[in-house]
């Protein structure tokens, strides 16, 4: 286009002065859009001064500004401690890609936050969230023997409910001397693996008995008959009640301890 104006230029550049003048206007207007449209090199050169941009927060950045706040406002107002009922490692998060960072005993009393976070909760150690398995932490504080090993060598029969492998851990941590522990048999509450005969008489029986009483919650615990008297969770308030006899030193339980879970 520049070329033909040209051309049409030279062409009329002596004829009307008037024509002149249009053409020339034309021809400054053709080269600004020239200029305009010249490309633009990729060089530094080219590009003068760089634009100045301030460096954005990323969401991601907002996200884990929010976590670590929330974090440090729980462990402010951290005030509920409560029992460590197993050795317990200590994590740095809830989730399975959290390090580990240590452990704490058995027997410890935390402080805890309330957070909880699959199956885990939230602790205070040192001023710092730490997190543990969730259902190893009671209100209770557990005395010598819950939580503790078995370190005998006996064990119960696969197959019982949980909560008779808790009972025998128990027992057997706190009176490591009793190594006979019934289970299944072909009646009632053991043929459901419910049930477990702890082989012990006189006043270790009594103690034994007593034992599982004072921890029945932690143990699952509904009830416990030992030398002709039973304790149930249903009439705890009652405490001890005597048994009809049943004729001979096994049935009455005077030579073990029985104990039923839920």
């Amino acid at each position: 286009m520049l070329a033909t104006l040209t051309v049409v230029g030279v062409g009329v550049l002596g004829s009307d002065p008037d024509v002149q003048e249009v053409v020339s206007a034309n021809q400054a207007s053709i080269g600004e859009h020239a200029k305009r449209d010249t490309p633009v090199s990729r060089s530094g050169a080219d590009r003068g001064t760089p634009l100045k941009v301030d460096k954005l927060t990323t969401s991601a950045t907002f996200a884990g500004d929010a976590e670590l706040q929330a974090t440090k406002n729980a462990v402010a107002k951290a005030s509920v401690k409560l029992w460590t009922t197993e050795d317990l490692n200590l994590w740095d998060g809830p989730t399975d890609e959290a390090t580990k960072l240590g452990t704490i005993e058995s027997g410890e009393k935390v402080l805890t936050t309330g957070r909880e976070q699959n199956a885990r909760s939230e602790v205070v150690i040192d001023g710092q969230s730490r997190w543990v398995t969730g259902e190893y932490l009671t209100d209770e504080k557990p005395v010598e023997g819950i939580g503790g090993d078995c370190t005998n060598g006996t064990s119960v029969a696969s197959g019982v409910s949980p909560n008779i492998v808790k009972v025998h851990n128990a027992v057997c941590a706190a009176f490591p001397d009793i190594t006979t522990y019934g289970t299944f048999r072909g009646d009632g509450e053991h043929s459901q693996g419910l049930a477990v005969d702890i082989m012990v008489s006189g006043s270790e029986g009594w103690e034994v008995a007593e034992f599982v009483r004072a921890h029945a919650s932690e143990l699952g615990v509904s009830y416990a008959i030992y030398s002709q008297k039973i304790w149930s969770v249903q009439r705890s308030g009652e405490g001890w009640r005597g048994m009809e006899d049943r004729g001979s030193t096994t049935a009455n339980h005077y030579d073990h301890v029985h104990v039923t879970t839920y």
